[in-house]
C-alpha cells in the first residue's frame, strides 16, 4: 500500500465523513447478522444476499439511499473476505467498528484515469460523490486497481493505493555480515561500533496526558485536549516510522547478511498486572518499560528490514548475548558492569556492552545457560557425567 497525504476541503470533508459513517452501519450491520450465528441454524447471508437486502434497505431510507451505493456495497465485499480470512485461520474474527476509532472506507475497481497528476507535487484522485480530491504527490502511482480512504485519531486524511511493493533494496554483494543489538538506552547497536538512536517523544504528550485526565468526558473541553494529544502522538508516530525506513534501507544497502535478535516483540510489552485474585508485580516498572521498547520501534525496523533485505535478514537467539565476551568466549554475567560498560572477568576485554552483544549476534553464537554453544548438540564446557568418570 501506497498512503498519500488527502487534502479536501470542507465541503469534500463532511462528504467523506458521511461515506465513512455509512460504511461502518453496513459493516456493523454485517457483524450483527453473522452473530446470530451458531451451529443448527442455517448459514448467515452471504455477500450477494446482503447487497440485495441493502438494496430494499435504500429503497426505504433516504438517509441510506444519498449515500454511495458503491462504498456501502464495497464494505460488505471487504466484511464477506474478512470472514473468509478468519474460516481460513490467517486473521481473527471481523469485530464491529467504532466511530471515532475505525473511520475509512474503500473503493475497488477504480480505471486509471480516475487518478491524475496535477504538478510535482499534487495529484488528484476521483471519489464516488466527492469528485476530485487532490492530495500530495510524494511519489509516483503505477497499476493501483483500489484505494481505501482513512480519518485518523488526529484529523488528517490519506489515501492508499493498493499497488505492487517497490522493488527490494539490494546489498553491495561483497559478502559483509552485521549484527544488530536493539535496545532501550541505545535504540540499534552495530557490530561494527555504530550506534543509531530513535527520536525521542514530545514532551508535550505527558502535559497533554495530564490535561485530557482531567476534562470532564463527554465535555467539549476533553474533545479538543484528545485531538491536541493525537496530533502530537500522531507527530511522534511519523519521526519513529521515518528514523525506522531510513535506518534499514541504510543497513540493507550497505550489508549482504543481517543478523539480528529473535525477539518476541508483542510477548515482551505485555502487561503483567494480572488479576484481581492473582495481581503482578512491579507493574508499573513493567509498563514504563514496555513504552520505552515501544518507543524504540524494535518491531518496526524488523519488519521494515526483512520487507527490504528478504533471505538475507537471519534472526539469532538472544539467549546470553549481551553476557558472553566476544574476544575470548567467556560467558559471565558480571561481566556486564552496566547497561554500557562490559568488561570479561576472564581476559579483561572491555567495550561498550551493546556493541560487544552485536558482535555476538554478527557471529552467530548463540549460546546455553551453562555457556556452551546453542549451535552444538550439548554444551562444549559441560562437566563429565559421574557414569563416564
Amino acid at each position: 500500500m501506497s498512503r498519500y497525504r488527502l487534502t479536501p476541503t470542507r465541503t469534500q470533508e463532511a462528504i467523506l465523513r458521511e461515506h465513512c459513517a455509512d460504511a461502518r452501519y453496513v459493516w456493523n450491520l454485517a457483524v450483527e447478522q453473522q452473530s446470530w450465528w451458531h451451529r443448527g441454524r442455517k448459514p448467515a447471508p452471504g455477500w450477494v444476499m446482503q447487497c440485495r437486502q441493502l438494496t430494499e434497505a435504500r429503497s426505504e431510507f433516504e438517509w441510506l439511499r444519498a449515500g454511495s451505493t458503491i462504498i456501502q456495497q464495497q464494505a460488505l465485499r471487504d466484511f464477506a473476505e474478512a470472514m473468509k480470512c478468519f474460516c481460513a485461520g490467517t486473521h481473527r474474527k471481523p469485530t464491529w467498528r467504532k466511530a471515532g476509532h475505525n473511520e475509512g472506507f474503500r473503493v475497488a475497481g477504480v480505471p486509471h484515469w480516475d487518478v491524475r497528476r496535477l504538478s510535482r507535487k499534487v495529484g488528484e484522485v476521483k471519489i464516488p460523490k466527492v469528485g476530485w480530491v487532490r492530495f500530495r504527490w510524494s511519489r509516483a502511482i503505477s497499476g493501483a486497481k483500489s484505494y481505501r480512504i482513512t480519518l485518523d485519531r488526529a484529523g488528517r486524511w490519506h489515501v492508499a493505493f493498493a499497488v505492487w511493493p517497490a522493488p527490494t533494496v539490494a546489498g553491495p554483494g561483497t559478502g559483509e555480515v552485521v549484527g544488530i543489538d536493539r535496545g532501550v538506552s541505545v535504540s540499534l547497536a552495530l557490530s561494527n561500533g555504530e550506534t543509531r538512536q530513535a527520536p525521542a517523544p514530545s514532551p508535550r504528550a505527558r502535559r497533554l496526558h495530564r490535561r485530557l485526565s482531567r476534562a470532564k468526558r463527554g465535555s467539549s473541553r476533553r474533545g479538543r485536549a484528545k485531538v491536541r494529544l493525537a496530533r502530537v502522538l500522531a507527530r511522534d508516530s511519523d519521526r519513529r516510522k521515518d528514523w525506522a525506513e531510513k535506518a534499514s534501507t541504510d543497513i540493507a544497502r550497505r550489508f549482504d547478511v543481517i543478523r539480528i535478535e529473535d525477539l518476541r516483540v508483542a510477548n515482551m510489552t505485555r502487561s503483567v498486572k494480572g488479576t484481581v485474585e492473582k495481581p503482578g508485580k512491579n507493574v508499573r516498572q513493567k509498563a514504563g518499560l514496555n513504552r520505552s521498547i515501544l518507543r524504540s520501534g524494535w518491531g518496526l525496523f524488523a519488519r521494515r528490514l526483512e520487507d527490504k533485505a528478504p533471505g538475507r535478514v537471519e534472526k539469532i537467539s538472544p539467549a546470553y548475548t549481551s553476557q558472553r565476551c566476544s574476544a575470548c568466549g567467556h560467558v559471565d554475567g558480571r561481566s556486564r558492569e552496566s547497561q554500557a560498560s562490559f568488561r570479561c572477568t576472564a581476559c579483561t576485554f572491555t567495550a561498550n556492552a551493546d556493541v560487544n552483544a552485536a558482535i555476538n549476534i554478527a557471529a552467530g553464537h548463540a549460546v546455553t545457560a551453562r555457556g556452551g554453544s546453542g549451535t552444538l548438540s550439548r554444551p562444549v564446557n559441560r562437566e563429565p557425567l559421574a557414569s563416564a568418570a
